[in-house]
């Protein structure tokens, strides 16, 4: 698994001086980030990510909504993007079986435009996606379930885990469809500015990298932080170097 890092978690620090911020994560031995809003990104982001030496193999984009997919998409390309991202789809979605297949089946439409242009989609959750009992599944597997194959899943394990689930058994039970994960710490409730760097809070983070060894990517981000968050990343990189490691 490579180690990531979504540039929500920078977002301040982003707007105001792109550069430096990325020249920081670069410096703490990042290599690769994933872009959020990446069409109002994009042109800020495509020279500085290979004059940094950074690449973005994913990013977060709102797919289904997109006025203009394949656009969405092109761009993606060109950035050297594989996988966009749809980071969230209506909580009102995932109360019913019929819901998220709806969701499924607008994904699946995307999917023919999204191989055209070289790249694949994938689909983010919160905590609600998990917390409905679907006939005995929750709606992240009913969602597999119904998806083109092309289509994966990036598994945020935090939200997971508030949703009431625990990360581990669900990325067994979704199997390789997940390809990403985002990797976060923290108490286990909605106060994201309670959230720690990995290792200082109650997620079980080594049974989630043992569950899923197949992952491509993990994710780390923070929703908030009352810190630097600069430092939180860079405690959360170390901390995730050691679990690899360990592990190995």
């Amino acid at each position: 698994m490579r180690t990531s890092v979504q540039l929500y978690s920078v977002r301040e620090a982003l707007a105001a001086d792109p550069r430096a911020t990325l020249t920081a994560l670069r410096e703490q031995g990042f290599e690769h980030v994933e872009p959020f809003g990446l069409l109002d990104w994009a042109e800020r982001l495509r020279p500085l990510l290979p004059e940094l030496g950074l690449t973005a193999p994913s990013t977060h984009a709102s797919v289904i909504d997109a006025e203009d997919p394949a656009r969405l998409f092109g761009v993606a390309a060109e950035l050297g993007v594989g996988t966009v991202i749809d980071p969230y789809r209506d909580r009102e979605q995932w109360t019913s079986v019929e819901g998220v297949e709806r969701t499924a089946d607008l994904l699946n439409s995307l999917a023919d435009a999204a191989q055209s242009a070289g790249v694949r989609i994938g689909y983010h959750n919160h905590e609600f996606e998990v917390q409905t009992d679907l006939e005995g599944r929750t709606g992240l597997e009913v969602l597999a379930a119904a998806l083109d194959p092309r289509i994966v899943l990036e598994v945020d394990t935090f939200w997971v885990a508030v949703g009431g689930q625990d990360p581990a058994r669900l990325l067994r039970a979704l199997g390789q469809r997940v390809q990403l994960a985002h990797l976060k710490d923290g108490p286990l409730n909605r106060e994201t500015a309670l959230q720690t760097p990995i290792g200082q809070g109650e997620m079980d983070v080594p049974a989630i990298l043992e569950a899923a060894p197949w992952l491509e990517y993990g994710v780390i981000e923070f929703d908030d932080y009352t810190g630097d968050v600069l430092d939180g990343i860079r405690q959360s990189r170390e901390a995730l170097g050691r679990l690899q490691s360990n592990g190995e």
